[in-house]
């Protein structure tokens, strides 16, 4: 016999433990599912941005290490190991939610992600969670050869935390969003062709801003990438080129921005219920 008053209680005090594990049970699995598909190819996904930033940092440091000085006490090389480091992050971030989306696409198995429990906002959090670990693993591995050699103070951890979350989570609805738009591979790697790579060269990791001319300098500002990596770089260093609030408040915006266009566009079926 129904327990008298159930619903009354449950809305009192909210789902019971088991169905809250229920309704998180999809997700997980989604989650599960993406970390294990870049998981097994770590050579590609993890071991290859960590051996390009080395020879970043082998041919920039070396040639360019002892002749510029950009933040005072801080080594030229030392200044782009986090430019590299959020660099690779962001990269690594879009390339997991778009490569995912777009594969499912083209082989059909997309089919099965449709006929899943699963919802748009579901969906959503699995894969953009998904694409942060990786941008995050990527970029710890960096940071932790990095420290091998040199000495990069890191005098605010929790801004760079942030930066590194509001950084991922932002490209990886990017990837979401070009995932969904492109029909085939060659879509996707002109999109991060001819707009991820150019936009995140061009965002200071190399150098700092305030060296450019005028009105370099005041193009770079049209740049949300530029906020995202000289963020992250204040984390180490305390020091910017921008105002670290400033910087917050544009990547929030641009992960905010992205996150909810590619939620809407889940949430249509864009280019997926045909």
């Amino acid at each position: 016999m129904p327990e008298p008053f159930g619903g009354l209680q449950q809305a009192v005090t909210g789902p019971s433990p088991g169905l809250a594990r229920a309704r998180f049970a999809p997700v997980w699995t989604l989650f599960y599912k993406e970390t294990l598909r870049f998981g097994k190819v770590w050579l590609q996904t993890i071991a290859a941005p960590l051996i390009t930033t080395i020879l970043y940092l082998v041919v920039f440091g070396h040639a360019l290490g002892g002749h510029i000085s950009v933040y005072p006490g801080v080594s030229y090389t030392a200044f782009i190991v986090p430019g590299l480091m959020m660099m690779s992050v962001l990269q690594n971030a879009f390339a997991n939610s778009s490569s995912s989306l777009i594969q499912a696409k083209v082989t059909g198995n997309i089919v099965f992600l449709l006929l899943s429990p699963l919802g748009p906002t579901e969906i959503f959090v699995a894969m953009v969670a998904a694409s942060v670990l990786r941008g995050a693993l990527v970029g710890i591995a960096i940071l932790a050869l990095a420290l091998l050699y040199l000495h990069i103070p890191l005098l605010h951890p929790l801004w760079i935390i942030v930066f590194t979350i509001l950084g991922a989570s932002g490209m990886g609805s990017l990837g979401l969003i070009a995932g969904l738009w492109a029909e085939k591979f060659d879509q996707i790697a002109g999109f991060q062709n001819f707009v991820i790579m150019p936009l995140t060269f061009l965002a200071g990791v190399f150098y700092s801003v305030r060296s450019l001319p005028g009105v370099w300098r005041q193009l770079s500002l049209f740049n949300p990438f530029f906020y995202i990596i000289d963020g992250f770089r204040y984390g180490f260093f305390a020091d910017s080129d921008a105002s670290v609030w400033v910087s917050l408040g544009v990547s929030i915006a641009f992960a905010g921005g992205t996150g909810l266009f590619a939620w809407r566009l889940l949430d249509r079926g864009y280019k997926l219920r045909q």
